[in-house]
């Protein structure tokens, strides 16, 4: 596919949204990845949530412009997913389906262009869902939509809109979401003085509860190897984390979540080790 461009309408805000979210787990997860001679790379993850331990096992093989994944969960679905690119010029198709729900087939193809993305996706059943996305712009200034369309029963289950403006060292968006109900705001800036860090401020207002929240945040490069992140909104919730590079693929991340608003205040912390060759 063509690289630049305005891209994808879910990279609007994505950078923003990634400081604030990425990372931040008040769970036990670990995960381990090797790579085998024949070029298949073999990943499995246990997890921790809530008491309640989970697991998958996954395969990736790439071929040529083909990357076939499959993944099997505990609860005995199997998710496969093929990703073919230039297919077409400038051009992904991506088919996925989880088994046993046959109905879950989902065929998905994006068109990067030099000032224009698309995506469509259509659903594989007998009353697909459509879905249907476009950002038009360049790198630095980019407008986009996207809406889901049900055919069953002739409703629209989404439409959304938002606007971007990217800058070396900075990066701000506008969306419109929830069919109208919602509206975030963000704004992210890289700053020399936290090493390569940035900081991070997003507020997001729901019209039909006239609720408002003001989150911000921050990411400190205590040195090439350890990266240390915090975040705070109004309504009391307080998150911080340590993330460590063992090795160039591999990370320790030790994470805690505190709400400074509630009457017992009972932090609660996860930690996630994922090993990669």
């Amino acid at each position: 596919m063509t690289t630049g461009g305005p891209g994808l309408f879910s990279d609007i805000g994505k950078k923003a949204k990634d400081l604030l979210t990425m990372d931040y787990n008040c769970d036990q997860k670990f995960s381990i990845t090797t790579n085998s001679e024949t070029g298949v790379t073999l990943s499995s993850t246990v997890a921790k949530r809530r008491g309640l331990s989970s697991g998958d096992v996954a395969a990736q093989y790439k071929h040529k412009n083909a990357v076939f994944d499959v993944k099997v969960y505990t609860e005995s679905n199997v998710l496969t997913t093929i990703s073919i690119t230039d297919i077409l010029p400038s051009t992904k198709t991506i088919l996925s389906f989880k088994l046993p729900d046959y109905k879950s087939g989902k065929l998905k193809v994006q068109y990067a262009h030099e000032h224009a993305t698309f995506t469509t996706a259509v659903g594989l059943n007998k009353s697909p869902a459509l879905d249907f996305s476009a950002t038009i712009g360049t790198p630095s200034i980019a407008f986009g939509a996207e809406s889901s369309y049900l055919t069953g029963s002739g409703k629209f289950a989404k439409y959304n809109a938002g606007v971007s403006l990217r800058k070396p060292d900075s990066s701000a968006s506008v969306i419109l979401a929830d069919k109208g109900d919602s509206l975030r705001v963000s704004y992210l800036h890289h700053l020399s003085r936290l090493n390569g860090g940035a900081v991070v401020g997003e507020v997001s207002r729901r019209f039909s509860t006239n609720e408002n929240t003001l989150t911000v945040g921050c990411s400190y490069v205590v040195d090439p190897l350890t990266v240390v992140k915090a975040k705070l909104n109004n309504h009391g919730n307080l998150g911080a984390l340590l993330q460590h590079k063992l090795t160039p693929k591999s990370f320790l991340t030790i994470s805690g979540a505190l709400d400074t608003k509630a009457l017992e205040k009972s932090p609660k912390f996860g930690l996630e080790l994922s090993l990669k060759p």
